[in-house]
């Protein structure tokens, strides 16, 4: 089994991994599909207009995590990694008037009136995933000429119903390109780690120079530190009332600012670490609330935890450097793929604790590394983050990516560090084994019941309201 660190980590916009980078990146493959002409067509047929429906929670909260909008960016041509967040509202602006999409390559484009040829279906879920979409070509006489269905399954990942299928029949067998270290889960790691002598990290990345060069993955992990410190900056120089309608306060830059007068005066503080970490959490949400430039990590729901982690160990570890950063990132992503495998990081499929709580073990995993913490320890700080996430629902209030998501990833980042402080003072034995509380955390997404799955029915969503 092998996902590369920059599957998990995937610098994009916000709100939301799933529902707003998933959807445009399936509007870019619908468009490469029809580009193409790699499909069965009447002699003669041209596509003249496109249509879309969003289908279970893409339907359900689709409008407050920008669903709508990343479609419509996707069947204009963009894409998550490269759209400019300062210019989608003249784009959106513009489809909106003209009722057409101009991609690039694709000639005079097509009619897309956003009014009435995108469709929030909230009666007919699809039956692949709670985070299903279609999207349609029709000629000018509106004959449907090609219709294909996609999946958004959690960190912007998106799949065809074939490719879901596919993974759905292999799910728990070796997968992806040939390594070294192909651990499938937990325990196969910390065999492999015994046998080889090596770090998780050391294991990681020979897995991914398989693929890349030392150079190369070394710049690209420069890369999702950058994106994800750039975040952070973001998120601590902007004040103001975040998108959506609930007219809740950026507080990031209010509570840094707070917090470096205490510094400068040299006020006694017990909880100081915990306010750093708080406030640099904080401060990614709220740029990924407000549809800002995000790493998904593993999703942008909790984009928060590992930024905010490593922000502390650089903040407050004076020994921290360069390598540090590259150690951490490697180490989460083993985690993360991990999870990833034997569970899921999809709100819409097993609730918070798939994407918060997956935040929170991968954080955990990444500072015990850079602490110096044996595979054991590692394995034990993403088990203890990871168990105290369990059963944790996803209740969007409004459908929007901000209550209690900014605050949840800010808590789950104070429960990162605490579970590797706790890990680190241990020798890595322990009761409860990761792939226990993986697999536990699978079982319950499985029965959690759908109003809590990001469809904000149920939970803070609903009596937040009724209040």
């Amino acid at each position: 089994m092998f996902l590369s660190v920059f599957d998990l980590y995937k610098i994009g916009i916000g709100p939301s991994s799933s529902h707003t980078m998933g959807p445009m990146t399936a509007a870019a493959r619908f468009l490469e599909e029809l580009q193409s002409g790699d499909w069965p067509r009447p002699a003669n047929a041209r596509v003249s207009r496109l249509a879309v429906s969003l289908h279970g929670s893409l339907a359900f909260t689709g409008v407050g995590h920008g669903t709508d909008r990343a479609v419509i960016l996707g069947l204009a041509g963009f894409i998550p990694t490269t759209v400019d967040p300062d210019q989608t509202d003249a784009i959106l602006e513009r489809v909106a008037t003209e009722k057409r999409v101009h991609p690039a390559g694709h000639g005079e484009g097509y009619r897309f009136d956003p009014k009435a040829d995108l469709v929030l279906d909230k009666k007919v879920p699809l039956p692949g995933h709670a985070n299903g979409m279609a999207f349609n070509a029709f000629d000018g006489d509106d004959r449907l000429l090609l219709r294909r269905i996609y999946y958004s399954i959690g960190g912007g990942f998106v799949v065809s119903e074939e490719e879901l299928q596919r993974l759905k029949s292999t799910s728990g067998s070796a997968s992806g390109p040939r390594v070294p270290y192909p651990f499938r889960n937990a325990a196969e790691m910390l065999a492999m780690a015994k046998r080889s002598g090596l770090s998780i990290a050391e294991m990681k990345r020979a897995n991914e120079e398989i693929h890349l060069s030392r150079a190369e993955l070394d710049d690209g992990l420069d890369r999702v530190w950058g994106a994800m410190q750039g975040c952070i900056e973001r998120g601590l120089s902007k004040e103001g009332i975040m998108p959506g309608g609930l007219k809740v306060k950026r507080r990031a830059r209010q509570l840094h600012d707070r917090l470096q007068e205490e510094w400068r005066q040299n006020r006694p503080n017990p909880l100081l670490a915990n306010d750093w970490l708080s406030i640099y959490a904080m401060a990614v949400n709220e740029e990924n609330a407000a549809g800002g430039r995000v790493v998904t990590a593993p999703t942008n729901g909790a984009a928060g935890v590992v930024p905010a982690v490593m922000r502390y160990w650089l903040h407050f570890y004076p020994e921290a450097d360069q390598n540090d950063i590259r150690t951490f990132l490697l180490t989460s992503a083993a985690v993360g793929g991990i999870i990833k495998h034997n569970a899921s990081i999809s709100g819409a499929e097993v609730g918070c604790q798939g994407e918060v709580g997956s935040a929170s073990a991968m954080a955990a995993a990444g500072l015990a590394a850079v602490m110096g913490g044996t595979p054991e320890q590692i394995e034990n700080a993403a088990e203890i983050a990871l168990e105290h996430h369990l059963g944790m629902t996803c209740d969007p209030v409004g459908g929007l990516v901000q209550v209690p998501c900014i605050e949840r990833n800010a808590l789950g980042a104070v429960k990162a560090v605490t579970a590797a402080s706790l890990a680190i003072k241990g020798d890595g034995t322990h009761f409860v084994p990761l792939d226990a509380a993986i697999e536990t955390m699978r079982q319950t997404g499985l029965d959690m019941n759908e109003r809590y799955k990001e469809t904000s029915q149920g939970g803070l969503a609903v009596n937040v309201v009724e209040c």
